[in-house]
């Protein structure tokens, strides 16, 4: 019987190495398998080559059910798999041309006509592939405006879901929505509005393990989350990924506003923020509240910032922080720098 499993196996195996294909091998086995059991079967118990090739049947028989059901097995895998890429294919959203449908042209013209953006910038945008964090007061109108403006790819990350008391001011989310997770909320209001776009919905919380993987497949960072651990975690992210960080912050009546990329010169979120502020100097929109359309504002402004970034038109804010104050209607730009020593950018070396 070891000859023979040795034989199997110099066919197998060595046939592989000569690189005969996986049926002529499989068929050359099964032809020695069924030869094998003739012996079994046509000689009489004690012929020497009946001996030789194991003695009885009934072992043959119970290796070859053994090798029909794991070829079965294999067969119904592949068959599972041939179907789930299928599916996956159907589902996958068509290759986008490389030039602009008449529907996108005409649908772009007022940008087209820009001399700052033209038919290049346009072109730039429908390339571009910009993740937003949170969908909430400030991702919620930056998400609008980056799929109306025509991003080819925007991502969207976010474990909430939609509460009647977001509704006053992320107006990408419906009342009808209530309950849904807002990726999925805000995935639908983009594409009903721009068919042209692919959304990326990530119905989940950013981690340390999960960021650098996902800022890498993105151009462009957008920070609209609400809390001091994502907005760090998202610009040690961004900085390791070597991305541009598009950052925005609002309470009550006032918001802030800033380009982070070190790549460029310019300072991180670190730089500029290097400790947290005390507790409750700087409470939550839920604690001190926040006016309806002051993230529409702001969160406006950082989807332009992330197209000007994406197409070079104009100067972003970066190294510079934008103050503004919607109950006086009063807005502020100061110029900020790299903190020397900085522990996540490195910040720039102290002067000497």
């Amino acid at each position: 019987m070891g000859l023979v499993l040795g034989l199997a196996a110099l066919i197998w195996f060595g046939g592989g190495r000569l690189g005969q294909p996986r049926q002529a091998r499989a068929l050359v086995l099964g032809l020695l398998y069924i030869a094998v059991l003739m012996v079994q079967v046509a000689l009489p118990a004690g012929h020497p080559l009946r001996e030789a090739t194991g003695g009885s049947p009934a072992v043959w028989l119970l290796l070859g059910g053994f090798g029909a059901l794991a070829a079965v097995y294999g067969l119904g895998v592949r068959r599972l798999k041939s179907r789930a890429e299928a599916k996956e294919a159907a589902e996958a959203p068509a290759p986008r041309p490389e030039v602009m449908s008449e529907a996108e042209l005409d649908r772009y013209a007022r940008h087209i006509v820009l001399r700052e953006l033209g038919g290049p910038g346009q072109s730039a945008l429908r390339r571009a592939r910009v993740l937003v964090v949170g969908a909430g007061g400030l991702g919620a109108p930056a998400l609008q405006y980056l799929a109306a403006a025509g991003v080819g790819t925007v991502g969207v990350i976010d474990d909430d879901t939609v509460e009647n008391a977001n509704l006053h001011r992320q107006v990408v989310h419906r009342d009808a929505d209530i309950g849904m997770p807002k990726v999925f909320s805000a995935q639908a209001a983009m594409e009903a509005q721009n068919p042209h776009v692919t959304v990326r919905p990530y119905n989940r919380r950013l981690t340390d393990e999960i960021a650098e993987t996902l800022f890498a497949d993105y151009d462009v960072i957008l920070d609209g989350s609400d809390n001091f651990d994502t907005r760090e975690r998202v610009n040690r992210a961004a900085v390791a990924a070597g991305k541009p960080l598009v950052w925005g912050a609002i309470t009550q009546w006032e918001g802030q506003l800033a380009v982070f990329d070190p790549g460029a010169g310019g300072p991180c979120y670190a730089c500029l923020f290097p400790e947290r502020p005390a507790p409750g100097l700087a409470p939550s929109c839920a604690e001190a509240g926040v006016v309806g359309p002051l993230p529409g504002v702001v969160g406006a402004m950082m989807a332009v910032e992330a197209m000007k970034v994406v197409t070079g038109a104009g100067a972003p804010l970066t190294g510079r922080l934008m103050l503004y104050d919607a109950l006086y209607a009063d807005a502020r730009v100061i110029a900020v720098a790299r903190r020397p020593g900085c522990p996540v950018c490195g910040g720039a070396a102290p002067e000497t």
